[in-house]
């Protein structure tokens, strides 16, 4: 009885809150660029953070984003960059990217493939393997005198058990990677905002 208690809690009280964690209701209903990638999504998460900086202070932050060699995710280096340490600091030559290029994720060597670029405004990457499609959006919203960043993830898994072992440890370990991500970004952003 107590184990389907907390299992019902977690499912009507906290996963709702950590699937939209920093978004407002509106920001996580409303259509964002790539959600057609992934139709009839097992997760849907928008997480999303207020940033003290314009849209153009943090867009170079998001778009040197990869695996090594890029300037890493500024999520867990061990576990989302092979060990080595995210960009601190703008690197100039990673400041390009087009569609069709390949943001490494370790340790398969593997990667979100660039579907959409819209400087200063939207990223949208795509995974399309054999169990899974996943979309994410990174969008930045213009508040005047800061930027909304938006992290829309949608995944669709394969019937089976590879499907659900995925979605069950995405879920899990998603939230705190994407909360990092945004927390990180905000404060280099910020940082790097405030000496300009």
């Amino acid at each position: 009885m107590l184990p389907a208690i907390g299992l019902a809690a977690y499912l009507m009280l906290i996963r709702p809150r950590l699937l939209r964690w920093g978004a407002t209701r509106g920001e996580a209903q409303r259509p964002l660029p790539g959600d057609a990638i992934v139709r009839r999504p097992h997760i849907q998460a928008t997480r999303a953070i207020t940033i003290e900086a314009p849209p153009e202070a943090v867009w170079p932050w998001l778009v040197q984003m990869g695996g090594h060699p890029r300037a890493g995710w500024y999520g867990y280096d061990r576990i989302t960059n092979d060990g080595h340490p995210s960009a601190e600091s703008i690197v100039p030559e990673l400041q390009r990217l087009e569609r069709g290029d390949l943001l490494p994720t370790p340790p398969l060597g593997t990667g979100y493939t660039v579907e959409q670029v819209e400087p200063e405004r939207t990223i949208v990457l795509a995974i399309r393997a054999f169990h899974v499609r996943i979309s994410w959006a990174i969008v930045l919203l213009d508040a005047g005198d800061h930027t909304r960043l938006l992290f829309r993830l949608r995944i669709r898994c394969r019937p089976g058990l590879l499907g659900l072992v995925y979605l069950v440890l995405s879920e899990s370990a998603d939230f705190l990677i994407t909360r990092k991500q945004l927390i990180t970004i905000k404060a280099l952003a910020e940082s790097t905002y405030r000496k300009s």
